[in-house]
C-alpha cells in the first residue's frame, strides 16, 4: 500500500513539474518576443545607418527619352538645379572616367536580369561608379558639354526615401511573424513557415536597400544580390514542398520529393556562388516553378485522397502565387535585352510580386479569421502583378507608348479582376446553404420537436448545423462550451448544444457538436462561422423557450375552460338529469355528462400517453357498444409509448367516437373490430363492422363523416371507407407523421 502511495506521489510530482515548465515557458514567451523585436529593430537601424552615413551624390535620376540617364527635377544641391532634365553622359574623378552610354546603372537589382553578360556589366558599372564617386572631387558630365563638381553629402535617415522604410517595415513584420510562429510551438509547420517568412524578409530588405536615391549602390549589395536572392527564392520553394509533404497521404514518396527539392535548390545556389552557373536567372525561375509544381501536385493528391480545407486553401493560394510567378517570368523572357525604360518597370513588377507574397504570408496565420480579406487582397495583388507584367509585354512586343500600354494593361487586368471576383462570389452564393426561410422553418420544426422530445436536442442541433455548413463529418461530443469555437486552424467547429431539457428529462446526451471540414472539405471554418453557430444556438434556445411559453399559456387557458365547463355546464346538465321526465332522457343526459367529463379531463391534463389514452378509449367504446348490444374487438400495438398533445388526443377521440356512433346508428352491426397500430412516427387506425352498409363511395357525408375527414386532415393524414367481404364496412385512417407534429 505504501508503494502505491509513493508511486502516486511521484506521478503527481512529475505532473506538477510539467505544468510548472509549461507555465514558465508561457511566461517567457512575451520576453523572448520583445527581445526578438529589439534585435530586429537594431538590425533595421544598422542597415539604414550603413546606407545613410557614407558621403554620396544626393540627386534623383530618371530614364530620359533617348534611354540615357537624366537628372530629375528637385535636386537638393543648388549646383545641380540648373541642370535638371539634362542627360548624364559620364562620371570622372582624377584621371579616370566612366562613360554612361545607357541607363543600365539605374537598374537597381541584378536579380531580375536575364542575360549573364548584362548582369556582369551591371556589376562592373556600379563598382566603377561607386569607386569614382568615393574619391575626393568627382565630376558629372552632361550631354550639353557642361561639367559640374558632384556635391557629396550624407543622405541621413530622411534621405533614404519612403520606399525603403515601407519595405523595411513589411520585412520587420515578416520577421516578427516568423518569431511568433516559432515561439508558439516548434512544430515542423511553424519552423518551415518561419523559414519562408525570413527568406522573403531578406528579399524585401535587399529591394529596400536598392531603392535608395543614389547613382551607385554599395558593392556588397550588388555582389551578393543575385546569389542570396536566388537562395531565398529557391529555399522558399523547397520549404513549400516540405510543408505540402506534411499533408501527403503517401508519406514515403512525399519525403523523397522534399529531399529532392532541398538537394536541387542547394546545387543551384552552390553553383551560382562558385560562379559556375550559366543562365542563372533561367535556372532560378524554372527551378522555383518546378518545385512549386511539385508542391501543388502533392496537395492535389492529398486532397483527392482526403479532402481537407487547409489543403484546399494552400492549393488555391499556391496556384495564384505560381501563376503570377509564371506570368512574371513569361513577361521578362519576352523582353530579352530590355531597353532602359522597361528596365525600371522590371523592378516595380518584381517588387509588387514580393510585397504580394509577403502580405499573403502575413495573413496565412489568420486564415480562419480573415478569409474574406485574404481572398480579396490576394486577388487585388495578383491582378496588380498581371497589370504590371502586361505593361512590360506591351511596351516590348508591340512598341506601344507608356501611356497606351499602361491603359491597356490596366483595362485587361481590371476585367480579369472583375470576372474572377464575380466568379468567386457566384461560387459562394450558389453554395447549398440555408436561406433565411429555410433557416426559420428548420428552427421552428426543431423547436417543436425538442418541446415534445427534449432528448432529441443534440441530434436536432447536429442536423441543423450539418445542413448549414455541410461538413464532411459531424459528431456529438462532451465538450462543455459557452460559445462556438474554431479548432485545428479551421478544420473543425465545435458548437455547444443548448440546455433545452429540464433536469427530469435530461438523458446524458452529448453537450456539444463537432463539425469537420466545411462545405465538404472545400473551405475551412472561420470566426464568422462560429458566430453564425452561436446565433443558431441562441435562436433555437429562444424558439424553444417561446414555444414552451405559448404551450404553457395554452395549458392554462385550457384548464380555465375545462374548469368553467365543469362548474357551469356540468352543473346544469346534472340538474337536468335529476329533473328528467323519462328514463331515455335521463340516460341521454348521463352519457352527455360522461362525454363532458372526458372532454374537461383531457383539456386540463394537457399531454396524454398513448397507452393511457387507448385504455380510456377502449373503456368508453366498450361501454357504449355494450349498451347497444354490439361486441367489441380491440387490437392495440405500439413499438413504444409516446405522448399525444391535446390537439391529437382530442382529434383521435372524436374520430373514434364518431365512427362508433355511426356504426351504432346506421350499420345494424353485431360486432365492431378496432385496431390501433403505431410504427415509427406513423399511426394506423381501422374500424371494421359486420353491418349492412355497402358502397361507401355513394355516401353523402354529413356533419359526422365530414368531421372525421376534417380531423384526419388536421393531423396530416388520410381516411378511406372500404367494403368488407362478405358484409360490412372498414374505415382506415393513416397518419404517416403523427409524432413529427408533436
Amino acid at each position: 500500500m505504501a508503494s502505491v502511495d509513493a508511486s502516486s506521489d511521484t506521478i503527481d510530482t512529475r505532473r506538477a513539474a510539467v505544468a510548472d515548465t509549461r507555465a514558465a515557458r508561457w511566461r517567457n514567451r512575451p520576453r523572448l518576443l520583445a527581445l526578438a523585436a529589439l534585435i530586429g529593430c537594431v538590425g533595421v537601424f544598422l542597415l539604414a545607418r550603413w546606407l545613410a552615413d557614407p558621403l554620396q551624390l544626393n540627386a534623383h535620376w530618371q530614364v530620359g527619352a533617348g534611354g540615357r540617364v537624366e537628372l530629375a527635377p528637385g535636386a537638393s544641391a543648388n549646383t545641380l538645379k540648373p541642370h535638371a532634365g539634362k542627360s548624364l553622359v559620364a562620371v570622372s574623378a582624377a584621371e579616370e572616367r566612366l562613360d554612361l552610354s545607357d541607363a543600365l546603372v539605374l537598374q537597381r537589382s541584378p536579380r531580375w536580369m536575364i542575360d549573364d553578360e548584362l548582369r556582369e556589366r551591371h556589376r562592373q558599372l556600379h563598382a566603377k561608379a561607386g569607386a569614382l564617386l568615393a574619391q575626393p572631387s568627382p565630376s558629372l558630365h552632361f550631354g550639353d558639354g557642361t561639367r559640374v563638381d558632384a556635391p557629396l553629402q550624407r543622405l541621413g535617415f530622411d534621405g533614404l526615401g519612403g520606399v525603403f522604410w515601407l519595405l523595411s517595415a513589411i520585412a520587420f513584420a515578416l520577421y516578427l511573424s516568423a518569431t511568433v510562429m516559432v515561439l508558439a510551438g516548434a512544430s515542423a509547420r511553424n519552423l518551415l513557415y518561419a523559414l519562408i517568412a525570413l527568406c522573403q524578409a531578406g528579399n524585401l530588405l535587399f529591394i529596400a536597400s536598392a531603392s535608395t536615391p543614389r547613382l551607385a549602390l554599395p558593392h556588397l549589395l550588388i555582389d551578393w544580390d543575385m546569389p542570396l536572392r536566388m537562395g531565398f527564392d529557391l529555399v522558399s520553394a523547397a520549404a513549400a514542398v516540405q510543408v505540402c509533404s506534411l499533408y501527403a497521404v503517401r508519406q514515403r514518396a512525399a519525403r523523397f520529393a522534399a529531399m529532392g527539392a532541398w538537394a536541387g535548390a542547394a546545387v543551384i545556389v552552390a553553383l551560382q556562388v562558385a560562379g559556375q552557373l550559366s543562365h542563372a536567372w533561367w535556372w532560378t525561375q524554372l527551378g522555383v516553378l518546378a518545385l512549386c509544381g511539385v508542391a501543388l501536385a502533392i496537395l492535389s493528391a492529398a486532397y483527392r485522397a482526403q479532402p481537407h480545407p487547409l489543403v484546399m486553401q494552400l492549393r488555391r493560394f499556391g496556384t495564384v502565387v505560381v501563376a503570377t510567378w509564371a506570368l512574371l517570368t513569361f513577361a521578362l523572357a519576352f523582353t530579352g535585352r530590355m531597353p532602359a525604360a522597361p528596365s525600371q518597370l522590371v523592378g516595380v513588377v518584381s517588387t509588387i510580386w514580393y510585397v504580394f507574397l509577403a502580405s499573403l504570408l502575413l495573413l496565412v496565420p489568420f486564415l480562419a479569421r480573415s478569409q474574406q480579406i485574404l481572398r480579396e487582397f490576394s486577388l487585388l495583388a495578383a491582378i496588380s502583378t498581371v497589370a504590371a507584367s502586361l505593361d512590360l509585354v506591351f511596351v516590348d512586343l508591340f512598341e506601344l507608348g507608356q501611356f497606351a500600354s499602361l491603359t491597356l494593361s490596366l483595362f485587361i487586368a481590371l476585367a480579369a479582376y472583375a470576372g474572377a471576383r464575380q466568379w468567386i462570389l457566384n461560387q459562394l452564393l450558389t453554395r447549398n446553404m440555408l436561406t433565411t426561410e429555410r433557416m426559420f422553418e428548420q428552427l421552428y420544426r426543431s423547436a417543436r420537436e425538442v418541446e415534445a422530445h427534449p432528448d432529441r436536442a443534440p441530434r436536432l442541433m447536429m442536423a441543423l448545423l450539418h445542413e448549414c455548413f455541410e461538413p464532411l463529418q459531424a459528431e456529438l461530443g462532451r465538450d462543455v462550451l459557452t460559445h462556438a469555437r474554431v479548432e485545428d486552424q479551421g478544420s473543425s467547429l465545435v458548437a455547444p448544444v443548448p440546455a433545452l431539457a429540464s433536469d427530469a428529462q435530461a438523458t446524458g446526451a452529448g453537450t456539444s457538436v463537432r463539425l469537420s471540414h466545411a462545405q465538404r472539405g472545400r473551405r475551412p471554418f472561420s470566426i464568422d462561422d462560429a458566430r453564425l453557430a452561436d446565433r443558431i444556438v441562441e435562436q433555437l434556445r429562444r424558439a424553444v423557450a417561446f414555444d414552451r411559453a405559448v404551450e404553457q399559456g395554452r395549458n392554462e387557458e385550457r384548464s380555465r375552460i375545462a374548469q368553467d365547463l365543469h362548474d357551469d355546464i356540468g352543473a346544469r346538465l346534472l340538474t337536468l338529469m335529476y329533473k328528467a321526465q323519462s328514463p331515455e332522457m335521463e340516460e341521454y343526459l348521463r352519457h352527455t355528462l360522461k362525454d363532458l367529463k372526458t372532454l374537461t379531463r383531457g383539456l386540463a391534463k394537457g399531454n396524454h400517453r398513448l397507452s393511457h389514452a387507448a385504455a380510456e378509449w377502449k373503456a368508453d367504446l366498450a361501454h357504449r357498444l355494450t349498451a347497444a348490444d354490439i361486441a367489441l374487438g380491440w387490437n392495440f400495438s405500439v413499438d413504444r409509448d409516446v405522448a399525444l398533445n391535446v390537439v391529437q388526443w382530442s382529434a383521435l377521440t372524436r374520430i373514434l367516437r364518431e365512427l362508433v356512433s355511426n356504426t351504432i346508428a346506421h350499420a345494424g352491426a353485431g360486432r365492431v373490430d378496432i385496431a390501433l397500430h403505431l410504427e415509427g412516427d406513423g399511426l394506423v387506425l381501422s374500424v371494421t363492422d359486420d353491418g349492412i352498409g355497402r358502397d361507401p363511395l355513394r355516401w353523402s357525408h354529413g356533419l359526422g363523416l365530414g368531421g372525421v375527414r376534417k380531423r384526419v386532415k388536421q393531423l396530416g393524414g388520410e381516411v378511406e371507407w372500404l367494403e368488407v367481404a362478405p358484409v360490412g364496412i372498414a374505415c382506415r385512417v393513416r397518419i404517416p407523421a403523427l409524432l413529427s407534429g408533436t
